[in-house]
């Protein structure tokens, strides 16, 4: 059973949009399928099983945001939130010299990530945290050149979880969909030492529209945020 178009298609989707794959990448995103495909059925990882859906609603979507914004070789990148393991997985597999962890509440996931890491022999770190409280850990806060989340939260509450991770001077990136309101997290920035760097809009093959909310992290994060989840979801820094 084929988890992926074969090699000559896949590299073809990837290559019109800019990213060159290799065989050897292209047998690691394989086997990420095959897990994805397999785990789903004894738990809930995602609506998109079929080959193309996979490709490019998975792979693709999340390593389109490298063209936009830079991440710097070397970088010590989070994902918060990962899920199955997007945007911060397939990212790894295109820049194998990214420094990951994959930061997940559902210690489910975590087992389905160290399992994909294990066996796809993809090195990355897999935490088991809620996102507030590996944002107050001394382990991880602010320690990353760069944080990404896809889609989780609206921009007020996913800033307010993600930012604490990030060093100054580097930058958080939201994959989000095309209705995000950017201009809602203006008061969450300024209280989390963040600037709002770049938005860009896109589209995936198939007209899918995409939109990568990029910010700079200024100064430090005050030792208040992250609050707990209840309070950054019901009040929301707006």
């Amino acid at each position: 059973m084929a988890f992926l178009p074969e090699y000559g298609r896949f590299a073809e989707i990837f290559a019109e949009n800019g990213f060159e794959i290799s065989e050897k990448q292209y047998e690691t995103y394989s086997e990420y399928a095959r897990l994805l495909v397999e785990w789903n059925e004894k738990m809930n990882l995602t609506g998109i099983t079929d080959p193309d859906g996979i490709a490019v609603k998975h792979f693709l979507d999340s390593i389109l945001p490298m063209k936009l914004t830079d991440i710097p070789q070397n970088a010590a990148l989070i994902d918060v939130g990962t899920g199955a393991g997007f945007p911060g997985l397939p990212m790894k597999i295109y820049r194998e010299d990214i420094a990951l962890t994959l930061l997940d509440s559902l210690n489910k996931r975590i087992n389905f990530l160290s399992a994909v890491c294990d066996e796809a022999k993809i090195k990355a770190k897999c935490v088991h945290a809620r996102a507030e409280e590996g944002g107050r850990d001394p382990l991880y806060r602010e320690k990353y050149d760069v944080a990404v989340a896809r889609a989780v939260a609206a921009m007020p509450v996913l800033t307010e979880y993600c930012l604490p991770y990030v060093k100054v001077g580097g930058t958080f990136a939201a994959l989000k969909g095309p209705n995000e309101n950017y201009r809602e997290c203006e008061a969450a920035l300024k209280a989390l030492g963040g600037e709002l760097a770049q938005v860009s809009e896109y589209e995936l093959p198939g007209g899918d529209k995409r939109m990568l909310i990029c910010v700079r992290k200024i100064k430090p994060t005050e030792g208040k945020y992250p609050r707990n989840g209840g309070q950054i979801s019901k009040k929301p820094l707006v």
